[in-house]
């Protein structure tokens, strides 16, 4: 079969798809015949040598969704058939609030999705909402489950709430602001393209900034009232604008470092507040199916930006890192 495969961290060109042998499930295991799967920032920090625990050579991706063709030990034949997304976790252990130590993905250094099948536990393939193709699928697994654990478990978002979400376009960015809306809050959303701030609004966001401009936080106060949430994925660039727009007892959900590793906190304006400062990534099994039943109820589409096919990975990852427009990137695998 083919496979998308790293086997030095020397950059994205690094990358290239080779036959490798077809994986069959071990006890407990299912394989998945995928048709799609979805890029992420990961593959690029991967190629790169920039993720922790590197160990190589390993298959790409974390996002897939396809067709159970073949089952091990111990997994009910009737499952062959299945049409399902995969839970891009491994090992997340007994502790519901945060992963164990030996917890990883998909892609390395569990097998990767940029293939024409791979072999996972039997409860991480999940069956497929009915509304959703695969492509649609493929694009939720990780950006979706990040966003869904950021709102839902840390920042326990609720109907009302005025949700600000930084650097919208991304795929994270953009689930949050599609399970914000869905949620009933009111969503305020951040890039440096007018053109992506217009397709958030279009989306269904109250209001767009432009991050470039001066002043942009003191615009989102007064058009606001005042933030009770945000969802923050490059908070050393954005903290320090949008920090006097919070409410009292507002909730800072932050996702990622990207612009920096370090950022100012007026301590004062966090304990005259009674701000909340609270970290994610990822999330549980159980954050996972929830998350997928609530997309399957509310018929939730994924935004997807452009396809390519699995011949063409290594343009789609060059994509990714020099032409990202809004929502996911798809690679398509495989027939329906």
């Amino acid at each position: 079969m083919r496979a998308m495969v790293l086997r030095a961290a020397d950059g994205l060109q690094a990358a290239k798809l080779e036959e490798v042998p077809l994986p069959l499930p071990a006890a407990g295991e299912v394989r998945v015949s995928l048709r799609a799967a979805s890029l992420n920032h990961r593959e690029l920090w991967i190629a790169r040598g920039q993720y922790p625990g590197m160990s190589l050579p390993a298959t790409l991706g974390a996002d897939g969704a396809g067709i159970i063709d073949a089952v091990g030990d111990g997994v009910p034949a009737d499952r062959i058939g299945q049409r399902v997304l995969l839970y891009p976790g491994l090992c997340w252990g007994d502790d519901p609030a945060h992963p164990a130590p030996a917890f990883g993905l998909l892609g390395m250094p569990g097998p990767g999705t940029l293939a024409d099948a791979v072999c996972v536990a039997a409860a991480s393939a999940v069956p497929l909402p009915p509304h959703l193709d695969f492509a649609q699928a493929a694009a939720v697994p990780l950006a979706g489950l990040t966003a869904w654990r950021g709102l839902v478990t840390k920042a326990g978002l609720k109907a009302g709430d005025r949700l600000l979400i930084t650097g919208v376009g991304g795929g994270v960015a953009t689930f949050a602001l599609l399970f914000g809306l869905a949620m009933g809050a009111e969503v305020h959303v951040t890039s440096g393209s007018d053109a992506t701030l217009e397709k958030a609004i279009a989306l269904g966001a109250k209001a767009g900034f432009n991050y470039r401009q001066d002043g942009w936080g003191k615009a989102l106060a007064k058009q606001s009232g005042g933030i009770d949430v945000v969802f923050d994925g490059a908070p050393a660039a954005a903290y320090p604008a949008y920090g006097r727009a919070l409410a009292m007892g507002a909730r800072i959900v932050v996702y990622g470092s990207t612009g920096g590793m370090s950022f100012p906190v007026n301590a004062p304006e966090l304990f005259l507040k009674n701000l909340r400062l609270l970290g994610t990534n990822v999330g549980n099994p159980a954050e996972f199916a929830a998350m997928v039943a609530f997309i399957a109820a509310r018929r939730l589409v994924p935004v997807i930006d452009r396809h390519f096919p699995l011949a063409r990975a290594g343009e789609a990852l060059a994509g990714l890192e020099t032409a990202h427009g809004f929502g996911k990137i798809v690679i398509d695998i495989g027939e329906d």
